[in-house]
């Protein structure tokens, strides 16, 4: 074998041992409750699938595409800022489409950075907002999201004491893996600190439209200049249940979107169209879906967290996106989360992932995503409280 330097940077992917548990139990004919991979189950609203099935019957529309998103495209994501957030922003200069968010974040950090190169990135941290970085050759400093108050400054510290000094800042609210979430006010902060000290930020807002008890996700661009510093991704994957369709986008600062178009044009010819001609109807169309997919989430989790404390295992309701991080519980945290998460697929019958997954950061913690219905996620709780009364007992 060839030695891959590449590679080598990277670190096993924890999630594919439990995946892996999961699907020899399946096939073993077991019953697993996968709470793990955060993969929506429900289905593509009718009316962008109605407009998939007309756009593919045109010959023109299989052709070779624009990597960047067809004109229309970009011009239904700024329309979307306008609407949602009161941001104007130019679809020729400050926007782009990408192929899902992940593809769009991997191909950026080959863009803009590179060996000796530094990132700040939180943590624990969705796998891709570090490790693009670190196959784009620069080198990642981890910032601990928690305590969340001291987070600004734990920025600004890492910031001081890392040489040579950062360039970019990659955060992700509402955050996955731990649901943490944020108002303007550290946006402001956030964009005032990068202003002063030459740095780009780069967020990502998944999860933006997945707000619970009255909470609305703030969008960077609310604050004044910050297109000035700051590039912005979505995805239509959870608000749409679009996840395997893979349309993103990024928005925002014209150098580092037009640094992203050019190294997509030699990369990728973009999405086929008409599944972007799908994703303009999704943006433009009856948003009635997404509030209905948003509630789903929020009553699923009320069942996984008061199910969850009435076993005994005490977790707090997360106010957006659509998992629950959970700490695990005292007397079962010794063994780690990779083992817990495979205890859990073995005796209770439930895929979680394992907090270790998101980094060092995340041990001692396991993430639930929402994506079994509701009577599935109660059985998931009673094989868990099962399990915490065995071995608590």
């Amino acid at each position: 074998m060839k030695n891959f330097e590449r590679l080598n940077r990277l670190p096993p992917y924890v999630f594919s041992i439990v995946n892996e548990l999961k699907m020899s139990a399946r096939r073993s004919g077991e019953d697993i409750i996968d709470l793990g991979m955060g993969n929506p189950d429900q289905p593509t609203p009718q009316h962008i699938i109605d407009k998939l099935t007309e756009s593919v019957q045109k010959n023109s529309n299989h052709r070779y595409s624009a990597s960047k998103g067809i004109t229309k495209l970009r011009g239904a994501i700024c329309d979307w800022y306008k609407r949602k957030f009161n941001v104007d922003l130019d679809p020729e200069s400050e926007a782009v489409a990408t192929i899902g968010s992940k593809e769009g974040l991997a191909h950026l950090a080959l863009a803009i950075s590179g060996p000796g190169d530094t990132v700040l990135c939180s943590t624990p941290a969705y796998p891709i907002h570090p490790y693009a970085f670190v196959i784009a050759g620069a080198q990642v400093i981890h910032v601990n999201l928690f305590p969340q108050d001291k987070f600004l400054e734990r920025i600004a510290l890492a910031y001081k004491n890392t040489h040579p000094k950062p360039k970019f800042l990659v955060i992700n609210f509402p955050n996955n893996p731990t649901t943490a979430t944020v108002g303007l006010d550290f946006f402001e902060e956030a964009v005032a600190f990068a202003k002063a000290n030459d740095l780009f930020i780069i967020h990502d807002l998944a999860y933006g439209d997945l707000g619970f008890d009255h909470y609305q996700a703030p969008s960077i661009f609310q604050i004044n200049g910050a297109k000035d510093v700051a590039v912005e991704f979505s995805t239509l994957s959870k608000s749409y249940n679009m996840a395997g369709w893979r349309v993103g986008f990024c928005v925002g600062n014209k150098e580092i979107i037009g640094a992203l178009v050019k190294i997509k044009s030699y990369l990728d010819y973009g999405m086929f169209q008409p599944i972007q001609i799908a994703a303009i109807s999704a943006l433009n169309g009856p948003q009635d879906c997404v509030e209905d997919i948003r509630a789903m989430y929020e009553s699923r989790r009320n069942t996984l967290v008061e199910g969850l404390n009435k076993s005994g295992w005490k977790v707090e309701k997360p106010n957006a996106s659509m998992f629950v991080w959970a700490e695990i519980p005292s007397s079962m945290k010794q063994i780690g989360s990779l083992e817990f998460a495979k205890l859990l697929v073995r005796e209770a019958k439930v895929a979680v992932s394992p907090g270790i997954g998101f980094g060092d950061a995340g041990e001692g913690f396991v993430r639930f995503a929402l994506i079994e219905n509701e009577e599935r996620i109660r059985q998931a709780t009673r094989g868990i409280k099962n399990i915490l009364n065995t071995y608590t007992a």
